[in-house]
């Protein structure tokens, strides 16, 4: 059955005073296109997150963003206090040079100064990580459902059209012969028009006609095409069923259908060709959203 590359996912674990949620979002793309947005402290664990999306997502792109936030009062940074208070007596010391009276406001200005706020680097918890990454899978695991959910109705409304281009073929057979007397009605009107006095033979005429039907048959084309819907649809419903080579299968389908069209020589054939290939474009786009 086939799945389709949109899909999202959600999860919310936590661990000591931090709460951190997991999303995943996945879109349409050609290859794999992975974005990844975490705490600079989950940095070192990129490489580990990306092959666990490129394992369980394949194609799309997918955007991993994972958001901490802490009930406690750590904040990750510190103030240097021997650098500031050297600040604050330097500048203390060169106002009373200047003999300028400096009250203590300027104090929290200190603090903009290069290196007084420092950045405190917390090394990540083995613990932590292990929940971080099974928040991660349930979040694949949740993404990857939704595109199953989505894949049903892909797989229904291509199966529709597959089907419709299946009636529109078979509405094709009553023009056929038609299409040979009509022909044949065409051209004899064309060698009266060249002149009243032109006389055919018969024997010959029958001859050419043949040889030129046998260049608009259009038999083959139509084996061909029922061939490769049957090829389609096999795939369609396979466990192995995916967006590029249903793609390609399609590709050949518009293949025979537009074939059909330039040997049809038939407005009726042409009507429905032109039926054909609406169907096919609106398999087409839907194809581009199958993983």
């Amino acid at each position: 059955m086939i799945s389709s590359m949109t899909g999202y996912g959600k999860s919310i674990c936590h661990f000591k005073d931090k709460t951190i949620k997991t999303e995943i979002r996945a879109l349409n793309s050609k290859n794999l296109d992975l974005n990844i947005k975490t705490p600079a402290m989950y940095r070192e664990t990129e490489s580990t997150l990306r092959n666990i999306l490129s394992s369980e997502m394949e194609r799309g792109k997918i955007e991993l963003v994972i958001t901490l936030e802490e009930a406690g009062t750590q904040t990750g940074c510190y103030i240097n206090k021997p650098l500031l208070i050297r600040y604050y007596k330097e500048l203390k010391d060169v106002a009373n040079d200047l003999d300028i009276s400096v009250s203590d406001d300027f104090l929290p200005g200190l603090t903009r100064l290069p290196d007084v706020l420092k950045s405190q680097t917390e090394e990540l918890d083995p613990e932590e990580w292990k929940e971080i990454e099974k928040s991660v899978k349930e979040a694949v695991s949740q993404a990857n459902e939704y595109r199953q959910s989505e894949g049903l109705h892909l797989f229904e409304d291509i199966l529709k059209r597959e089907n419709k281009i299946r009636e529109l073929l078979d509405l094709i057979k009553p023009f056929e012969n038609e299409r040979i007397q009509n022909i044949k009605d065409r051209i004899y009107r064309s060698l009266k028009e060249i002149g009243e006095n032109v006389k055919v033979d018969e024997n010959r005429f029958e001859q050419e006609i043949i040889f030129y039907l046998e260049k608009l048959d259009i038999t083959e084309e139509k084996v061909r095409l029922r061939k490769h819907l049957d090829y389609f649809n096999e795939t369609l419903r396979s466990k192995e069923a995916g967006g590029k080579k249903l793609g390609f299968i399609s590709q050949e389908i518009g293949r025979e259908i537009n074939t059909l069209g330039s040997k049809a020589n038939d407005a009726g054939i042409q009507k429905i060709v032109v039926q054909m290939k609406d169907e096919l474009e609106k398999i087409k786009e839907q194809l581009m959203n199958v993983l």
